[in-house]
C-alpha cells in the first residue's frame, strides 16, 4: 500500500498471535463449508477502479479520511448508494 499509513495504533497483540499454533487457534464459530458451497461458488474479482476527481464538502472527507482507506470506502458507499438508487 503506498501513501499514508494509519494513525490508530491497533489494540492486538500480535506477537502473541504470530507464536500461535494453528492447534491454538480457536475455529468453532466458523461454520464449516461443504463440497457444495464451493461447487457453487463463484471467484468475484473487484472491479478496475477509475481514476477521477469530484468535490466533497470537507467535513464529509474528513469523517471518511478519519475510518481509514478513504478512496475504499467512498468507492463502497457510492457502489451502495447506485444500487439502492437503480430503477
Amino acid at each position: 500500500m503506498k501513501g499514508k499509513h494509519s494513525k490508530r495504533t491497533s489494540k492486538t497483540d500480535w506477537k502473541r498471535i504470530d507464536a500461535l499454533a494453528d492447534s491454538e487457534i480457536d475455529t468453532s464459530d466458523i461454520a464449516p463449508l461443504s463440497r457444495d458451497f464451493f461447487k457453487n461458488a463463484v471467484l468475484r474479482k473487484p472491479a478496475r477502479l477509475v481514476k477521477t476527481t469530484i468535490k466533497v464538502d470537507a467535513e464529509t472527507l474528513s469523517w471518511f479520511r478519519a475510518q481509514g482507506d478513504c478512496s475504499r470506502r467512498l468507492n463502497a458507499a457510492l457502489r451502495l448508494y447506485a444500487a439502492a438508487h437503480r430503477v
